[in-house]
C-alpha cells in the first residue's frame, strides 16, 4: 500500500487514543483500584502522586527519542511495553505483594506513557502539513476525550460489574487490566502495519548527542532567564495547588461509606459519575473556555476562569456536609465542579502557551508542562494524611482555604493584552 494513500483517519483517531488511556489508567484507574483493594487514603495519595513522575521529567529524555530510531518505532514500542505493564498489573493484583508489584506496573506505564506522548505528537508533526495538522487537531482532541471517558468511566464501571458478579474484588480488577492490556496489543499490531511512514521520521535526525544535549542546554537555560521567570514559575507550580489536592480525594470520597464521612457508592457508579458526567463538565467547560479565551484573550479571562475553577470546588463542601442520598444531586455537583475545573484549567494552558513564545517555543512549552505535573505531584502526595487527619468535611473546608494559594501567584505575573490562540487542553 501507498503510504499517500493512507488517511489519517485511518491512525490519528487510535493513536491519541491510545496517548490518552494509559495516562487516565496511571493516575486515575490506580486510585480506584487501591482503595477498593483497601489501602488507606494516606498511602493512596502518596504512592500514586508519584506516578505523576514521569511527565515531570518527560522533557530531560525528549531529545534521546528525536535521536535515536524513528518516531514511529518508539510509538510501537512504547504502546507494546504498556501493554505488557498492564498486563503486569492484572496478574500481580492477586498476590500478596500486589502494592509493591502492581506499582513497579505503574511505573512501566507511566514512563512508556510519557515516551509515547513524546513520540506521537512528533509524529504528528512530521506526517501532516500545516494546513492538516490545523484540521485534525480537533480529531485527536476529541479521541484524547473518549481515552478519558474509557478511562475514568467506563473500566472503572466495568470493574465494578465485576465485583458485584464474582463478589472478587482482586479478580474483578484483574479482568479489566488484562481486557486493557489486551487492547494494547492490538493499538501495537495495528499501529506497526497501519502506520505511515514519513520520510521525514528519520532515526539520528536531530544530530549528535553532543550537540543535541548543548542545544538542549541552552533551551533549558533560556526558560530560566526569561523576564518574570520566577512568579511565572511560582504561578505554574500553584496554580492547581488546591484542586491538586482534591482530586485525589474525590474518588475515595465518593466510595468510602457514610460512616466514614463518604458517600457510599458502589465502584460503577463512581465510573458512571466522575467517568462520564464529570468528563462531560470538564470537556464543556474546557470548550467554552477556549472561546472566550481565543476572543478577550488571558488578560481579560484569567480571573474569571481561575474563580470558576476555585470555587466550584466548595460542591463538594456540600456534599461533605449534607451526604445527600439522591444521585441527581451528586451528578449535578460533580459536574458543576469538573466545568469549573475544565473552565479554569483553559486559563492555565493560555498562560503556558503565552510563555512559551520566542524561541525553542516548543521545547519551553515542554518544560512549563512538566512543571504542570510537578504542581499536581507534590500536592497530592500530602492530601490523603491530610484527609485522614481533618475528615472529609473538613479536608474539603481546607481545600477552599488552600485557594489564596493561586490567587496569590496570580497576582505576581504578568500577561498580555493581546487575545492568544489555544491548542489542545487536555
Amino acid at each position: 500500500m501507498k503510504q499517500s494513500k493512507i488517511t489519517p483517519w485511518r491512525w490519528i483517531p487510535s493513536l491519541y487514543f491510545a496517548e490518552g488511556l494509559p495516562y487516565f489508567a496511571v493516575v486515575t484507574l490506580s486510585v480506584t483500584l487501591y482503595k477498593n483493594m483497601g489501602l488507606s487514603n494516606t498511602h493512596i495519595a502518596l504512592y500514586t502522586s508519584w506516578l505523576y513522575l514521569p511527565w515531570v521529567v518527560k522533557p530531560f529524555w525528549s531529545p534521546l527519542v528525536d535521536l535515536l530510531k524513528t518516531k514511529r518505532w518508539w510509538i510501537c514500542c512504547m504502546e507494546l511495553l504498556i501493554g505488557g505493564g498492564l498486563a503486569g498489573v492484572a496478574f500481580c493484583i492477586p498476590t500478596h505483594a500486589y502494592l509493591q508489584t502492581t506499582l513497579a506496573g505503574f511505573w512501566l506505564i507511566a514512563f512508556s506513557s510519557a515516551t509515547h506522548d513524546i513520540a506521537a505528537d512528533g509524529f504528528y508533526l512530521l506526517a501532516l502539513n500545516r494546513g492538516d495538522q490545523s484540521f485534525y487537531a480537533g480529531i485527536r482532541s476529541t479521541f484524547y476525550r473518549i481515552a478519558s471517558i474509557t478511562g475514568q468511566g467506563l473500566l472503572i464501571y466495568l470493574a465494578g460489574r465485576l465485583e458485584r458478579s464474582t463478589g472478587s474484588i482482586p479478580y474483578a480488577w484483574s479482568i479489566t487490566f488484562l481486557v486493557t492490556a489486551g487492547l494494547f496489543l492490538a493499538f501495537f499490531f495495528y499501529h506497526r502495519f497501519g502506520l505511515p511512514r514519513p520520510e521525514a521520521d528519520k532515526p539520528g535526525a536531530g544530530g549528535s548527542v553532543r550537540r543535541i544535549s548543548g542545544e538542549f542546554g541552552r533551551t533549558f537555560r533560556s526558560f530560566f532567564t526569561k523576564a518574570h521567570a520566577a512568579s511565572a514559575i511560582f504561578f505554574m507550580l500553584t496554580y492547581r495547588f488546591s484542586e491538586a489536592q482534591l482530586l485525589k480525594m474525590i474518588q475515595p470520597f465518593l466510595l468510602d461509606p457514610r460512616e466514614r464521612g463518604g458517600l457510599g457508592l458502589a465502584t460503577e457508579e463512581v465510573g458512571l459519575i466522575y467517568g462520564v458526567v464529570g468528563v462531560a463538565g470538564l470537556t464543556a467547560g474546557g470548550i467554552l473556555g477556549g472561546i472566550l479565551g481565543a476572543r478577550g484573550g488571558l488578560k481579560k479571562w484569567l480571573w474569571p476562569m481561575m474563580m470558576s475553577m476555585l470555587l466550584t470546588s466548595f460542591t463538594f463542601v456540600y456534599l461533605a456536609c449534607f451526604l445527600p442520598e439522591n444521585r441527581y444531586i451528586v451528578h449535578l455537583c460533580v459536574l458543576l465542579e469538573q466545568f469549573g475545573y475544565g473552565f479554569g484549567f483553559t486559563a492555565y494552558i493560555l498562560f503556558l502557551m503565552y510563555y512559551s513564545e520566542g524561541e525553542h517555543s516548543t521545547a519551553h512549552y515542554a518544560i512549563c508542562t512538566g512543571l504542570m505535573a510537578l504542581g499536581m505531584m507534590l500536592p497530592g502526595m500530602a492530601a490523603g494524611w491530610i484527609q485522614e487527619l481533618l475528615g472529609y468535611r473538613n479536608f474539603f473546608i481546607y481545600v477552599m482555604v488552600c485557594s489564596v494559594v493561586p490567587v496569590f501567584s496570580a497576582c505576581l505575573i504578568r500577561v498580555p493584552d493581546a487575545p492568544q490562540n489555544l491548542g489542545r487542553v487536555e
